[in-house]
């Protein structure tokens, strides 16, 4: 068939029409704003390929709908793993096969029987072409302002030292301008808090995150707390940028998340940590753990186990004693791209499984391998204990 640009969005927004009315119903229901958001990815990606077929695709044979199908699947998720979209992959996954089924079944039955000259207007709609493209832009312009008036205060935190702990028990935003900084660390006691720019010194932990939902943390600073720099528990967060310096902490953690398999998954990306027993960590977790610098650290760089699941991908870790990256206790874990360099041999220790291993997977985890840089450590891999690596290609 041969679209018109108009007639390939019109037939589009068509097909979506029943995916994004099921989002909507989700989203009020759930009172999250994730599915409204993957269905705004899949109109805008769509939309764009539109206007790339009309040039190319002049006539657009009834077989290339599922190689371009596929092709635009993957721009979705690519889009959707890009702007850190937190919906779940069987349900996106499913809304996109609803909508490209809707699109075949629309497009070479349904519309043809309704407007009979649909094929000789290249698609278009007619009428109700207008009216379908506002049915789908009201809705989405209505749910932004309802976002806009529903994003929590911001709160300017002066420069300046701000004695802590300092407690967060509602929603909010916490910038700090130049040079702000609190001394005791900071609780966060509530759901939907960012905190940015601001630099913690002391406390117990540096910053606590426990039990609470939709919490990001971005390019903060912590040093000199007495355990770990950032306390995650029960709760799935977004941590980008930070600095963790735990540096003569004995037995400290820089990032520690743990326990919130079922809280969804959590996110450390672009974080630098020199010191601590293990740079960062996870127990009983679901992780995203990427382009981070470790260093200097006691027991292991970066670590994953008790169960939990997830990628460590394209960190620098270097100078680690006895364990550069780790996979252990039952965890699922994919390794890939990731720079290791100068692990030590735990000499003091005594136990073979830290004899400066760049990768260990052990006690029962399923690690999966790919392009991984190892160079100067005594060991490059250790498996042990029935566990499983596999190596992507």
């Amino acid at each position: 068939m041969s679209y018109t640009l108009r007639g390939r969005i019109e037939s589009r927004l068509a097909a979506l029409a029943l995916p994004l009315a099921a989002v909507s119903v989700i989203s009020a229901t759930a009172k999250q704003w994730w599915p409204l958001e993957l269905a705004a990815v899949m109109v805008g990606v769509g939309v764009a390929f539109d206007f790339v077929y009309h040039p190319v695709l002049p006539y657009q044979p009834g077989w290339a709908a599922l190689p371009l199908g596929l092709f635009e699947l993957a721009a979705v998720m690519a889009a959707v793993l890009g702007l850190h979209v937190r919906a779940p992959l069987a349900l996106a996954l499913a809304l996109f096969a609803v909508g490209w089924a809707l699109a075949q079944i629309l497009g070479h039955a349904l519309l043809p029987w309704w407007r009979l000259s649909y094929a000789e207007d290249g698609g278009e709609l007619g009428r109700a072409g207008p009216v379908l493209a506002l049915g789908v832009v009201v809705p989405f312009a209505l749910a932004g302002m309802l976002w806009y008036l529903h994003l929590p205060p911001t709160v300017h935190l002066a420069s300046g030292l701000h004695r802590g702990p300092y407690v967060i028990e509602r929603r909010e935003r916490l910038v700090g301008d130049r040079g702000a900084v609190v001394v005791g660390g900071i609780v966060v006691r509530h759901s939907d808090v960012t905190i940015s720019h601001v630099t913690v010194i002391g406390g117990e932990n540096g910053i606590v995150i426990d039990g609470v939902d939709h919490v990001v943390l971005d390019h903060v600073s912590v040093s000199q707390s007495a355990l770990d720099g950032i306390h995650v528990r029960r709760a799935a967060v977004v941590i980008r940028h930070c600095s963790i310096d735990m540096r003569g902490i004995r037995f400290g953690q820089g990032i520690d998340i743990s326990y919130g398999t079922d809280k969804g998954e959590s996110l450390v990306r672009a974080c630098g940590v020199v010191g601590g027993q293990e740079g960062i960590v996870t127990h009983s977790a679901m992780a995203e753990i990427a382009q981070n610098r470790v260093s200097s650290t006691s027991l292991r760089g970066i670590s994953m186990t008790e169960m939990s699941m997830g990628g460590v991908e394209q960190n620098t870790v270097r100078d680690a004693n006895g364990v550069g990256i780790f996979c252990g206790d039952h965890s699922m874990c994919s390794i890939e791209r990731n720079d290791v360099a100068r692990t030590r041999v735990d000499a003091a220790d005594g136990d073979q499984t830290r004899a400066g291993f760049a990768i260990e997977v052990q006690f029962g985890a399923e690690a999966e391998l790919s392009r991984n840089e190892l160079a100067g450590n005594p060991l490059g891999l250790g498996v042990f204990f029935d566990s499983i690596v596999r190596w992507k290609r």
